[in-house]
């Protein structure tokens, strides 16, 4: 009678459909070994390793995911769902991790100018030790402390950048479809929480790195905190966390309409949040600023387009029944990113500062898809995620590539003039990725400032058309400024002496990139007619 009564308290636990999370097992998978590798294996051949494992990985996720297009269905009791578009914003995301992992293996490219030190670094690492460019030797090391140069010297590197990078890529793509608040919850934090470590592993700046991690880490905790109460809120209105179970019970006119506006918008705070929207920017220059350019670059493309997904799922999904509530306040939130995320990048002087203050903008015009919550609109956000995704790693790719004598990145647009005169590939690669941000036709960002800028029309979003079309005028001051610093402005030699081009990791992503931004502009039917045949939620 006991056991019986304890079957009856206790139901079977939910079948697993392992064969639709393969994808996200498989990085999952490859993140765990990973870690292992990064314990066990020794330091000669760890670096190998790592990054064998981190492509494996990667390029196995992507196969999975292939054999799964076209499914619409939900797995692990409905907490996850499996739909076209969760199946091509994992590629995105696997793709954006590709690129970024491409960039964080740059070994140090040395120059005839090299100073001793550099020279002494050089040969030690040619002794068998393998020295990362971008990425601290000893992360657990005080900066320029005593242990940290001697990890330096004797090519000490450890390589946890990997396993972090692949459980940063594994809680994104849970993140794109997750079918619950508190499968979404558990996906923020799998994916946040490496970000946060990474920002800090800058191997030059390293103070400024571990500033902009703790930054980030101190509001995205806040951020958390937002959602996870927004999530308890919507549960008790509506008793339910489930996003179709959520829309049900609005349907029906059930739960407290106070308690469940107010769980909406402290689940939009901790989004707009990750998606840097404005008045939640505030840590984007920063962090973009501090931690290493491959970390920036992959955290600028892959977060973004994480986020802005999940938020898509969840307005779409759990609440277009109050489509006429948190519209008005998304029209207000899109208007003051577009404004503020321009006229800030107008002031400054710092490459990598304006690319922040310029993707909080990109944020805004992103927005107005959502805004027109429709499937043209859905549709216009994915295609304008990916293309802005590989612009986005190319562009902190070419910033990789511009170094002194010494291999400080030059960051200041005083360091750039001239640039596309002494090195034409590279300043014609970063025309290329500006162009594309300004909505240049010819180019990707074109395309996708077009077709969220029609979507919004269809939806009687005109208004927030002829704002984001000021705002691309005047974000088009400051991308031509760079072009213009760069082949018709005099320089002194002495100042700017970037790396020269040659085959490495670096050169071959902005290459990549940049073919792909220069395609999708031309050609770009292809890639709209997936993402057309993809915006659709399962069910």
């Amino acid at each position: 009678m006991t056991s019986l009564l304890a079957v009856a308290h206790h139901p079977p636990a939910p079948p697993v459909e392992y064969h639709l999370l393969t994808p996200m097992i498989i990085v999952f998978g490859a993140a765990v070994v990973s870690v292992l590798v990064e314990a066990f294996v020794p330091r000669h051949a760890r670096y190998a390793s790592q990054l064998t494992i981190a492509a494996v990985g990667i390029v196995g996720g992507f196969v999975a995911v292939v054999r799964l297009a076209g499914t619409r269905r939900t797995a692990m009791a409905g907490a996850v769902a499996v739909d076209n578009v969760a199946l091509l914003m994992q590629a995105t995301l696997l793709i954006a991790a590709a690129l970024g992992i491409t960039l964080m293996a740059q070994r140090v490219t040395r120059t005839a100018r090299a100073t001793k030190a550099l020279v002494a670094q050089s040969v030690s690492a040619a002794s068998g030790g393998v020295e990362l460019d971008y990425i601290t030797a000893q992360a657990a090391s005080e900066p320029d402390s005593d242990a940290e140069q001697l990890a330096d010297r004797t090519g000490m590197q450890q390589t946890e950048i990997f396993p972090l990078t692949l459980f940063a890529t594994g809680g994104m793509m849970v993140f794109v479809c997750a079918n619950d608040l508190l499968t979404m919850f558990v996906a923020l934090e799998v994916l946040s929480l490496p970000l946060y470590v990474m920002c800090a592993l800058a191997r030059r700046q390293r103070l400024g790195s571990q500033e902009a991690a703790m930054k980030y880490f101190l509001l995205g905790a806040f951020s958390s905190a937002f959602f996870l109460f927004g999530a308890a809120f919507v549960f008790g209105a509506t008793d339910a966390v489930r996003l179709p179970d959520i829309a049900d019970s609005i349907r029906v006119g059930g739960g407290d309409r106070t308690f469940l506006l107010l769980g909406l918008a402290l689940l939009c705070v901790g989004l707009l949040f990750k998606i840097g929207a404005v008045p939640f920017h505030f840590w984007v220059p920063d962090v973009y600023q501090g931690a290493p350019t491959p970390v920036t670059a992959f955290m600028a493309a892959a977060t973004k387009v994480a986020a802005f997904i999940a938020l898509a799922r969840l307005l779409l999904v759990a609440f277009p029944e109050l489509k006429d509530d948190w519209r008005p306040i998304l029209w207000i939130v899109t208007i003051a990113t577009m404004v503020i995320g321009s006229l800030a990048a107008l002031t400054q002087g710092d490459v990598k500062r304006m690319l922040a203050y310029s993707a909080v903008a990109h944020t805004g015009f992103i927005l107005t898809g959502i805004v027109a919550a429709d499937h043209a609109g859905l549709s216009a956000t994915m295609f304008y995620l990916l293309i802005y995704a590989v612009s986005t790693v190319g562009a902190f790719a070419v910033i990789g590539l511009v170094r002194g004598p010494d291999g400080q990145e030059l960051t200041d647009l005083q360091q750039w003039v001239g640039l596309g005169r002494r090195s034409p590939l590279l300043g014609l690669a970063m025309s290329l990725f500006l162009l594309s941000f300004a909505g240049i036709p010819l180019t990707g960002g074109f395309i996708g400032k077009f077709a969220v800028f029609r979507a919004c029309a269809g939806a009687g979003a005109a208004p927030l058309i002829i704002v984001g079309v000021v705002c691309s005028a005047i974000a088009a001051y400051f991308y031509v400024r760079v072009i213009v610093s760069m082949y018709f402005a005099e320089a002194d030699p002495a100042t700017t002496a970037p790396m020269p081009i040659r085959f490495s990791p670096t050169a071959a992503v902005v290459a990549v990139c940049a073919v792909f931004t220069l395609f999708a502009g031309v050609a770009p039917q292809v890639l709209l007619d997936l993402t057309n045949h993809a915006a659709i939620f399962a069910p």
